[in-house]
């Protein structure tokens, strides 16, 4: 009888240890998958907004760029045709009008100013790449806890048994999701 009981109670503290150890198998699986889930997010965040504000800003870049360039070729026209009064004065002309669009075009819209934007761009990035970040460090501290729980004794058994997988660290390189390239 004594011996009945011994075995009853090691097989329910086994089982019991069975099902603590699945449960928390269970719980880090889920916790990758979640955290996998918001790099996801992010990556996604990346390729749907970047490309966007890249060819925001570059619209206002290239259409100031465009009349900076416009008045700066006309500020040399002007100053190298000093010795011919009617030269001077069409390049001084032109010069006026490209100056007068670049007010007109500031006054009219005043947010239009490349700088504001290019520091924008460059903040929303530098944003989403801190968010990146921070996902990744997270989603790898899941890998890590479950990976050690999928292999240390006694869960690494349980774990065989149960079909769980260690889970696979995010490395960043170039490779990934395609990373987007940034150029002006």
């Amino acid at each position: 009888m004594l011996g009945i009981g011994i075995t009853l109670g090691a097989l329910v503290v086994l089982i019991i240890a069975t099902i603590v150890i699945y449960n928390k198998l269970v719980k880090y699986k889920n916790l990758m998958q979640e955290a996998w889930s918001a790099i996801d997010v992010f990556l996604k965040k990346r390729h749907e907004l970047v490309p966007n504000l890249v060819e925001t800003v570059k619209g206002y870049a290239t259409h100031e760029k465009t009349t900076l360039e416009e008045i700066t070729r006309y500020r040399m026209k002007a100053m190298l045709s000093r010795h011919n009064s009617e030269d001077q004065v069409a390049s001084e002309n032109r010069l006026g009008e490209a100056l007068t669009n670049l007010l007109v075009t500031v006054e009219n819209y005043p947010d239009l100013k490349a700088n504001t934007n290019f520091l924008r761009l460059q903040q929303q990035l530098t944003d989403l790449e801190h968010d990146l970040e921070a996902s990744r460090r997270y989603y790898n501290g899941t890998v890590r806890i479950n990976n050690i729980y999928v292999e240390k004794f006694p869960s690494n058994i349980i774990a065989g048994i149960f079909n769980f997988r260690k889970g696979m660290f995010f490395a960043a390189d170039s490779s990934e999701k395609g990373v987007p390239q940034v150029s002006f």
